[in-house]
């Protein structure tokens, strides 16, 4: 006798139909998300591709162009005002950054570069070698236009568009040049904190009585240059070596006429050649036999003296 298969108990091997309809949106969800991301690589590949070749206008008259360079920031001339844009022609070639490049897209497939750089002096272009924005670079330069200093390493972080972490990537590479004090002018003196007009001058005049500076802390001889200023300033200056101050050489009215160096003293130094031989021609020997006092035999000692 035939058994009765139970339709409640029969297995099938076939899925169900909303397993089916689960599969084939997965399928689609996967295929949607590959086109989509293809899709971007793509685009940012060209706009990548495309950052140094900006849209081009030519603008033929010059008043305009510089107009338009001075409204819209981003405007570049190429070539400069100064030069014709075609040849025969005495208009601008205006290059501005086409409006489906964004700048966050074109700065993603940047090579970004470290080397060494002083943040007074270096341009924009390299500022952005660097790492930085055109919109950032721009306000560095803006800064220094404006008179602003980086006296520092740590006064280019305080920048607000130097992040900390792009800071200590660059503070290696960061190379401010202290100011020589033996070939400084005026102007730079200035630049030196708590240095005015005043001091400036007074740096370049004195230098030219001394001969030349000998060591740094020379400019404490300056009235009102005290320790606390000295102090401000010292890690931003050096002291190259002067020319021998030919002591043994020069006439008495000439010998008068240095810092350490009085009417008395000269005319001593003048009887201590006349009296002594060469080999006894020291600073040491004018302190002991008189000629000079003891605070300024301690100063000219420590300075360059030519030999005998």
């Amino acid at each position: 006798m035939e058994q009765q298969k139970n339709p409640r108990t029969e297995r099938t091997d076939r899925p169900s139909a909303s397993f089916l309809t689960g599969v084939i949106a997965l399928v689609f969800l996967v295929i949607g998300y590959q086109t989509a991301l293809f899709v971007h690589q793509a685009a940012v590949a060209r706009i990548v591709s495309v950052r140094d070749h900006p849209d081009t206008v030519y603008v033929v008259d010059r008043s305009l162009a510089e107009s338009i360079l001075r409204d819209a920031p981003g405007g570049v001339p190429s070539p400069p005002p100064s030069a014709p844009a075609r040849p025969g022609g005495g208009g601008v070639t205006l290059r501005r950054n086409a409006p489906h490049a964004p700048e966050a897209v074109r700065l993603a497939g940047r090579r970004v570069e470290n080397f060494r750089f002083d943040p007074n002096t270096v341009s924009a272009e390299d500022l952005q070698r660097l790492g930085f924005s055109e919109r950032q670079a721009a306000a560095i330069l803006r800064y220094r236009e404006a008179g602003g200093r980086f006296r520092r390493k740590a006064d280019f972080a305080k920048s607000y568009v130097v992040e900390d972490s792009v800071y200590e990537r660059l503070a290696p590479y960061i190379d401010i040049p202290r100011i020589d004090i033996n070939r400084a002018d005026s102007a730079a003196f200035e630049t030196l904190p708590g240095i005015g007009k005043y001091f400036a001058a007074r740096m370049v005049s004195y230098r030219a009585e001394l001969g030349g500076y000998s060591y740094p802390e020379q400019l404490m001889d300056l009235r009102y240059f005290d320790a606390e200023k000295y102090a401000g300033l010292k890690d931003l200056i050096r002291c190259s070596e002067p020319e021998p101050y030919p002591l043994w050489h020069l006439s008495e009215r000439e010998l008068a006429r240095h810092p350490y160096i009085d009417a008395n003293a000269a005319h001593g130094i003048v009887l201590y050649r006349e009296n002594n031989p060469p080999e006894r021609w020291t600073v040491e020997g004018l302190a002991q036999a008189g000629v000079l006092k003891a605070e300024s035999a301690e100063k000219l000692a420590r300075c360059r003296i030519a030999t005998p």
